[in-house]
């Protein structure tokens, strides 16, 4: 089977470090997700460090850690499947494609109307 590593250690070795030391394992947990939030590009770290405000304020208003798992998964899924999901957006993508499917009329940009020209067939 291969290793996982995060970081420098290996996933065994973070959840010995959770066992035997819960306070060292947070620092470096922290640590570790910092430095992979300074690893993005610029543009981004300020919105995944709002994300990861988010997580973290779910695992605090979670009792045990499988309702934290649970309400952290919970919110992926409505990042794909919410009303503003990744999945809504897409299928608005769609229908502003040609041959997309038909958008729903709340959403739909609106049409600038057009005059439509008539050409005439050239006699062969």
């Amino acid at each position: 089977m291969r290793e996982i590593r995060i970081g420098d250690k290996t996933f065994d070795e973070w959840a010995e470090l959770a066992n035997s030391d819960p306070g060292a394992f947070e620092k470096m947990r922290l640590a570790a997700i910092d430095r992979c939030i300074q690893d993005l590009p610029v543009s981004q770290q300020q919105r995944m460090r709002r994300l990861q405000w988010r997580i973290e304020q779910e695992r605090r208003m979670a009792r045990t850690p499988m309702n934290a798992c649970l309400r952290i998964s919970r919110m992926m899924w409505d990042t794909v499947l919410g009303n503003a999901g990744l999945q809504k957006r897409l299928a608005e993508l769609g229908g502003m494609a040609p041959g997309g499917a038909a958008m729903d009329p709340v959403s739909r940009p609106a049409l600038t109307k057009a005059d439509v020209l008539e050409f005439s067939r050239s006699s062969e």
